[in-house]
């Protein structure tokens, strides 16, 4: 049985960010508050994470990547992505999930890749109708996204023989 002071694992701490990143908080009473109520929410008392884990995270001002843009990364390793010459270590196909199903399977893709200690992963979006796909725009945002981004370091296009325009090469973080 575990003491008081055991702190969570750093995979314990990140299944648990996962499990509820989209939960609402209850009011006192046990009952959703509405959104339009004249009493102001409880403030919520911020979770303490452990220094290492902190120190870890990428800081909070992280410059949003877009396609191609490659700061942070040497220049051979930048054009080795742009040109599909990294080996893809795992791919994700996001063809014909809801943007829900989608955003779900990406945000665990990406942790569990990251986990893992792989860098180059290949996740596929499709192109959609007429070249607007709902996916193809999305995925650049949740990549973005403060769940993500301390974990990818770089995304491009990929090349024709990966799915073109309707793939994405994401470069992930190293662990520490």
């Amino acid at each position: 049985m575990a003491g008081k002071d055991r702190r969570p694992t750093d995979a314990e701490a990140d299944l648990w960010r996962r499990i509820t990143s989209d939960v609402k908080p209850l009011d006192r009473a046990g009952a959703s508050a509405p959104e339009n109520s004249a009493e102001p929410a409880a403030p919520q008392k911020p979770l303490r994470r452990p220094a290492a884990q902190a120190a870890r995270e990428a800081p909070a001002a992280s410059p949003e990547l877009r396609h191609g843009e490659t700061a942070g990364i040497d220049r051979r390793t930048a054009e080795n992505l742009r040109r599909g010459r990294m080996s893809i270590e795992a791919r994700l196909d996001l063809h014909g999930m809801t943007q829900i199903e989608a955003h779900r399977a990406l945000s665990a893709f990406v942790a569990g890749q990251h986990e893992s200690g792989r860098r180059c992963v290949l996740v596929v979006t499709g192109k959609g109708r007429e070249g607007g796909g709902v996916l193809r725009s999305m995925v650049p945002q949740w990549l973005n996204a403060t769940e993500l981004r301390p974990r990818v370091l770089a995304f491009n296009y990929a090349q024709p023989r990966d799915g073109g325009e309707g793939a994405l090469y994401v470069l992930l973080r190293r662990r520490r």
